[in-house]
């Protein structure tokens, strides 16, 4: 007599069904927005770190970069970067800068005091730890003190090249703000995008939404009237716009 098969057992072959979050953010049409976004940004400055390694791939100026923009306007970090690669721009020469020098260089970044001690000790430990080489693991860098996903993912995919999605507050705030994702800080919003968003479009995300993010689709009162992804916008949120 043949076995009877449990009611609650699953076919072979069946594919796993998907959660009813993912079912329900089917509908939003991302290739169409991501279009739009690259056509739209190529009319707007680029973002700080992105401009300085646009033509040469540098891992180590993508770390010391970001980690100064951190809570600092484009052009401060701009500056400051500048300032600081003048007197050292390999981790060999940056670890044996005093720390007093690294704040003189940086400021008036934000929290200069504690990023010119953090750039120091994470030129010494590329150094010592890594050959001279920055790491490009995310696990690996978020070890380095100042160092946090959105860092850790900027260093990889703008210094390597590699697989990435960079969050920071305009990517978490924007794609909430569609009603992409509903995710409540920037670290589920990237572990959310990980899951949904297609791999062609993790690199540019976070040059594309900080670009709008920016000159667009500002915190408070966005400029819904002039922005083509207005009709496949949720508007999450957004209380008052122009």
């Amino acid at each position: 007599m043949a076995a009877t098969r449990r009611k609650d057992a699953k076919p072979a072959m069946t594919a796993p069904r998907k959660s009813p979050k993912t079912t329900a953010l089917s509908s939003f049409p991302i290739h169409v927005v991501a279009e739009i976004l690259k056509e739209e940004t190529k009319k707007l400055p680029l973002p700080i770190v992105t401009e300085q390694v646009r033509n040469r791939r540098d891992p180590f100026k993508v770390l010391i970069s970001t980690m100064i923009s951190l809570r600092t306007k484009d052009e401060v970090t701009a500056e400051a970067s500048l300032r600081l690669y003048a007197l050292a721009d390999r981790p060999e020469t940056l670890k044996d800068l005093p720390a007093e020098v690294i704040e003189k260089a940086i400021y008036p970044a934000g929290f200069y005091k504690t990023k010119a001690e953090n750039i120091r000790r994470a030129a010494a430990r590329i150094v010592e730890e890594y050959g001279g080489k920055v790491p490009e693991e995310i696990d690996e860098l978020v070890r380095f003190q100042g160092v946090g996903r959105k860092t850790a993912n900027l260093v990889r995919t703008l210094g390597y090249g590699l697989p990435g999605i960079c969050v920071d507050t305009h990517v978490h705030r924007i794609t909430n703000r569609w009603g992409y994702v509903q995710t409540a800080n920037p670290d589920k919003t990237e572990m959310r995008l990980r899951e949904i968003l297609p791999e062609e479009y993790w690199i540019p995300i976070n040059d594309w939404l900080v670009a709008y993010g920016q000159h667009l689709c500002a915190p408070v009162s966005p400029w819904c009237s002039r922005c083509r992804i207005a009709s496949y916008c949720a508007r999450v949120g957004v209380k008052r716009s122009r």
